[in-house]
């Protein structure tokens, strides 16, 4: 298992992993990539390892707004609607 990365190089980082975003949004993992399989977050595959990199702005700002939107009332095929996604 790799070491985990300090929080100070998370947050300098453009790209972050799925358990890098748990500790910033405070997410559960399996929340996290439900959201992925369902493209909800957008990502990139790395070639070296095939593991999955989210731009940490932009990612953690969506989820930001999916948990605000859940918390609203909001079903998943109301929030992708929302995020403007084909349901």
């Amino acid at each position: 298992m790799s070491r985990q990365r300090s929080m100070e190089s998370i947050l300098s980082s453009e790209f972050v992993s799925i358990g890098e975003l748990v500790r910033l949004t405070d997410s559960r993992y399996s929340t996290l990539k439900f959201y992925t399989e369902e493209g909800m977050l957008p990502f990139e595959q790395a070639e070296e390892n095939l593991t999955r990199r989210y731009n940490r702005e932009e990612t953690v700002t969506r989820i930001l707004l999916i948990k605000k939107m859940k918390a609203d009332g909001l079903s998943i095929p109301q929030i992708k609607e929302a995020l403007n996604m084909d349901t």
